[in-house]
């Protein structure tokens, strides 16, 4: 029994390590082609065949066995010709007019460095290098002039800046044929979702067929992975909610085996540590999603139900797309689930609950690290009867420690009499060593949740605390906290009861050595977090051993 404490640390450390190696696995293969984001880009358009979506008719006479595809186009100019510009309290977006597209957003709140707040950072981007862009539109299937990504809209204006709550963009597409379309982006304060309407017309004599179509393209970039690097842990790429599960695609598997679904209730969304853009079709209707990459590439596709628009007859189809941080109100406003890509993973259903309670208190205090203070306190309060039930079993065992070092001189060369002599003696002074294990066990995986919300929800990026902590999100720079961790660590040894066998002995003493290395680079707020725990588990530790010495005192006669 003397054993499980040490085995618990070990498996601390060993599962952090662990699922740091096995992130490093699953995202840091490099891509061939991602060396090469210039090269030959997938396909330009969406082929409509009977597979996109399935519910499609064949485009060749009805005996006919093979279906004709539309003809793909080429692909349009790398640099857009002509941008709208769009401005909100949040945003700043480019539209090219070039298929009424967004092809840039910077995100006005969030800098890429606390130290140049003027350089936000950049989501969607239309250079080569950085190219990720979305493109929408509506493909018809008898041919023809058709309002697809590729086709000339116009602006009644070149820039656009919110006044009001509500911003409106319009964008029109008309040629000599009988069919006319709009693209329609609503912005709203505060928000970086971003209403998209199709609205197209048929004023021609005969019926027109087609389906709409929302897709991203986005070069694929891994990112360094590093100990010591926050967005290492982080998954970036492509991911697919069906309306069931939360799918994260890998790159090179994309190459191999494109995906293909049919979804209601889904969406598609590129992601990156603390930011994302998605598409949200309608979600009462299915949409055949697909996934595929190439050249460098990859490419995210939702295409409609086929839609059929009778002579004089107007279509109206809705997507909304969110470009902008994981903000898990504004998420799950948008879409069904769309909060997943704040991805805690397995720790979900702790980490999740935790982040609420964190984000309540934070309203009220107004700071993150005093938050994270709050919230460890109100843990231990949660766990207070279960930490003095192992608090007693540990102070009594610190008191046995004389007689047991006298049961291992006199069994020095027995080891199975010391050890019965050892449970003999813990059965008459009713001590259990296991219970001392039980607030190391519980605490895991509170300490991994925790990991998870402060690296992943991104309320807490260049978050500051007080002094020198002007991040929580990253490691301390000057490494003050994790050697205050250390230091209590160390005293928290003190209180409790020392192992029977030396060589043990010397590895708990090492223990706040290792941890103290070991959480050197880890976030601030998890640092602050296991401080405040620590000292918290002192306090009520010292608490017992003082009640309990003075329970054990023989009382005047």
């Amino acid at each position: 029994m003397d054993n499980v404490r040490l085995i618990l640390w070990f498996a601390l450390l060993g599962t952090l390590w662990l699922g740091y190696t096995q992130w490093v696995e699953d995202y840091s293969s490099a891509p061939d082609g991602a060396q090469n984001p210039q090269a030959e880009p997938v396909e330009s358009l969406p082929d409509i065949t009977p597979a996109q979506p399935a519910d499609l008719p064949a485009l060749t006479p009805a005996d006919s066995a093979a279906p004709a595809a539309v003809e793909a186009l080429p692909e349009a100019q790398e640099t857009p010709a002509s941008t709208v510009r769009v401005r909100t309290d949040v945003l700043e977006a480019l539209i090219d007019t070039t298929g009424g597209d967004l092809v840039r957003a910077d995100l006005l709140e969030y800098p890429v460095d606390k130290d140049r707040p003027d350089i936000p950072v950049r989501l969607l981007d239309f250079s080569p290098p950085n190219r990720w862009v979305f493109q929408t539109g509506m493909r018809g299937v008898e041919g023809g002039p058709e309002p697809n990504h590729l086709e000339p809209f116009r602006s009644d204006a070149a820039e656009y800046e919110l006044a009001g709550d509500e911003l409106v963009v319009r964008l029109d597409w008309a040629t000599d044929a009988q069919i006319s379309a709009s693209k329609i982006y609503t912005f709203t304060r505060g928000s970086y979702r971003v209403g998209l309407d199709f609205v197209l017309e048929n004023a021609g004599d005969e019926a027109w067929q087609g389906v709409a179509y929302t897709r991203m393209r986005r070069v694929h970039r891994p990112i360094d992975r590093s100990f010591t690097s926050v967005d290492s842990y982080s998954f970036t790429g492509p991911v697919l909610y069906d309306g069931d599960e939360y799918d994260k695609l890998d790159f090179d598997d994309l190459a191999d085996e494109p995906v293909t679904q049919t979804v209601t209730g889904g969406w598609l969304a590129s992601i990156q540590h603390h930011f994302l853009a998605a598409a949200v079709p309608p979600p009462e209707e299915s949409a055949q999603y697909s996934a595929q990459s190439s050249g460098g590439e990859y490419l995210l596709t939702a295409i409609s139900p086929l839609k059929d628009i009778p002579a004089g007859g107007r279509l109206e189809y809705s997507t909304q797309l969110f470009v902008g941080p994981k903000l898990q109100n504004q998420l799950s406003e948008t879409g069904r689930e769309l909060e997943l890509t704040v991805d805690y993973g397995i720790f979900t259903v702790l980490a999740a609950p935790m982040f609420w309670v964190l984000s309540r208190v934070h309203e009220w205090v107004g700071n993150w690290g005093v938050s994270i203070i709050i919230v460890t306190l109100i843990i231990k309060v949660v766990f207070y009867r279960l930490q003095a039930t192992s608090g007693r079993s540990m102070a009594r065992m610190r008191k046995l420690q004389p007689r047991m070092k006298a049961l291992q001189e006199r069994y020095k060369d027995d080891r199975q009499a010391l050890g019965q002599a050892t449970m003999d003696l813990y059965k008459r002074e009713k001590v259990n060593p296991a219970l001392g294990c039980l607030p190391i066990l519980l605490q895991m995986p509170f300490f991994l949740a925790f990991y998870w919300v402060l690296i992943e929800s991104v309320e807490m990026r260049q978050a500051p605390f007080y002094l020198w902590i002007d991040d929580l999100s990253v490691r301390d720079p000057f490494f003050v906290l994790p050697l205050f961790m250390g230091a209590a660590m160390f005293l928290q040894t003190r209180l409790n009861p020392a192992p029977p066998d030396p060589v043990q002995a010397r590895v708990m003493q090492l223990m706040p050595l290792i941890f103290t290395v070991f959480f050197a680079f880890f976030p601030a707020g998890l640092v602050l977090y296991w401080l405040t725990n620590t000292l918290l588990s002192m306090l009520q530790q010292w608490r017992i051993n003082v009640v309990v010495e003075r329970e054990d005192k023989p009382k005047p006669a």
